[in-house]
């Protein structure tokens, strides 16, 4: 199958002339794993996506395939044990998209966690999750904590604990599990809107789905379809007339990034806020990312925006454990907002909703998957499609193979695990520097593409570079040619991360890899024109919370 931005409205055309076992609804992490995991089942199965792949949440997390630390404290024992055992499995699956990262959590006097209880709860956390001897959880002195991140407020502090959350780039893993699925036989399309359910006897059989690039409309028909649209799963239950019982709530989060040099944090940092929260403190690609809030959200669920206050909570918070940085909004490169669509519990704070996953079928048989997190993707999948599976079974005398994504390298992650990756990153980084590429561009590339980077070293090779660096060039045409890029955001933000951790780059190479695309994907003039806009608005509001622009327009 083609995972092409050119071949999309050929790919929505051949979509109509079949009947799927499955049709999914949502691009993100869990619509993406559920494409992979029915596909390598034997399954028949399509996915539609509003926006780009890993649009909404999927690509604005805290970037973390992490074991669940914080819900020991709320005695979601459970959990922990699942998501931390997941993300062994995500990170051997992808090693090019996931790697360790080892945190300290210092404790001071009068914080959430005090030196018996952080031994306590690591140790617990360790034995519940898994987690491998070389891993395992260190308690450090006052003296050892500061020696490991002097910028950590000195003030009451008592030690450390030092364990292992595994860092990803959310955004590049959902992409690798659709790019996967799609290799297996699933066809998988962005920017196409479910707008209506199609029913027969009162049974959903099909959804009328439209390219949101050409407005033209398709009926697409499936045995099942599940609704993993994450933010929006009650807006197409609404849609079934099926919304009942439990619904969400939206929590949301942001993140601030900071240049390294105005805050060179060394390690990082899981820490106590002034109002008893935990935030992270990570550094990455030379910059340092710090988050996440975690208030309720009903406002625009395609394009969350930061609030003055949410810059100054996370300010507030930084300045509070790292005094001596003294950070203000002026150093704030960019910044992201997401949400996490959660399942609504009564009486409870935002921060206090659990994070488990949940399934429902409607009277029409529409099947709805919400909650969970990141790193139990793989596992959510398994557990939605063994049902649907077995009603397929059933319904239609066939029989299909059982999960097989526990042991299944995602696409890019084809160099036999984990322990290979630094070996092949040395090799790719020689075979990068003999096309013309310097030592670190062909590092970054070989990190970010995994086994796929040959195929982009092609493109490096290929001569003409249309005004733009071999590297960049290879890039776009890797992602218009292999992942489905439609858009520039879909290249600035989802595919190389560098709205979010390079945004003057964006800046420099903004207009040629616009022209580059356009002349590449036949836009007109109009097309050309709004996706540029379309990128400007995603720059600024990055930088400008959005009472500060309010606050800009009522001054002229």
């Amino acid at each position: 199958m083609s995972f092409s931005g050119e071949n999309r409205a050929a790919t929505l055309s051949e979509m109509e002339k079949q009947q799927f076992d499955v049709l999914v609804i949502g691009g993100g992490i869990t619509g993406s794993g559920i494409a992979l995991d029915g596909a390598t089942r034997g399954l028949k199965m399509g996915l539609v996506e509003m926006q780009d792949f890993a649009g909404g949440t999927s690509s604005r997390s805290t970037k973390l395939v992490h074991g669940g630390l914080r819900y020991l404290k709320q005695f979601e024992v459970k959990m922990v044990a699942e998501v931390g055992k997941e993300r062994a499995i995500v990170y051997e699956n992808a090693p090019h998209v996931t790697t360790p990262e080892w945190m300290m959590l210092p404790f001071h006097k009068g914080g959430t966690f005090g030196s018996f209880t952080t031994s306590i709860g690591l140790r617990m956390y360790d034995f519940l999750a898994g987690v491998k001897r070389s891993e395992r959880r260190q308690m450090f002195s006052r003296k050892e904590t500061l020696r490991r991140e002097p910028l950590v407020k000195a003030e009451n502090l008592r030690g450390g604990g030092y364990y292992v959350e595994y860092k990803t780039d959310d955004a590049r893993l959902t992409i690798e599990v659709a790019k996967k699925a799609v290799e297996k036989g699933a066809t998988l399309v962005n920017y196409a809107k479910v707008e209506s359910f199609l029913y027969e006897d009162n049974k959903v059989v099909g959804a009328v789905v439209v390219d949101q690039t050409t407005k033209k409309a398709y009926q697409i028909y499936a045995k099942k379809i599940i609704n993993a649209a994450g933010p929006w799963v009650d807006t197409l239950r609404e849609e079934d007339r099926s919304k009942e019982g439990k619904t969400l709530v939206h929590t949301k989060g942001i993140h601030l990034v900071i240049d390294a040099e105005r805050f060179p944090l060394q390690q990082a940092i899981y820490f106590d806020t002034p109002d008893g929260r935990m935030v992270f403190a990570i550094p990455r690609d030379g910059k340092t990312y710090v988050g996440t809030t975690d208030t309720v959200y009903d406002g625009d669920l395609v394009h969350p925006r930061m609030t003055k206050a949410d810059r100054e909570y996370v300010i507030k918070s930084i300045n509070y454990m790292f005094p001596a940085v003294n950070i203000t909004e002026k150093d704030v490169e960019s910044s992201w907002t997401g949400l996490r669509p959660l399942i609504n519990e009564q009486g409870k704070g935002a921060s206090e909703i659990s994070r488990k996953d949940e399934i429902w079928e409607s009277k029409s048989g529409l099947i709805t998957i919400a909650g969970g997190k990141l790193t139990g993707y793989r596992k959510m999948a398994e557990m939605v499609l063994d049902s649907v599976t077995k009603k397929i079974e059933e319904e239609y005398n066939v029989s299909f193979l059982p999960c097989q994504t526990k042991h299944l390298s995602l696409s890019g992650g084809e160099f036999g695990g984990s322990q290979k990756f630094e070996r092949f990153v040395k090799q790719k980084v020689e075979e990068g520097t003999k096309i013309g590429l310097d030592r670190k561009q062909a590092e970054k590339l070989a990190k970010r593409y995994g086994s796929n980077v040959d195929k982009v070293f092609e493109y490096v090779k290929n001569g003409e570079h249309a005004n733009v660096p071999p590297a960049v060039y290879a890039q776009v045409m890797y992602g218009l040619e292999y992942e489905m890029v439609v858009k520039p955001v879909d290249f600035f933000i989802r595919r190389t991360g560098a709205l979010f951790f390079n945004i003057s780059w964006v800046h420099e190479w903004k207009v040629e890899v616009i022209n580059l695309m356009a002349s590449k994907l036949g836009w007109t003039r109009e097309q050309k024109e709004l996706y540029r806009q379309e990128l400007e608005k995603h720059l600024h509001d990055a930088v400008v919370p959005v009472d500060e622009e309010d606050d800009t327009a009522l001054a002229q």
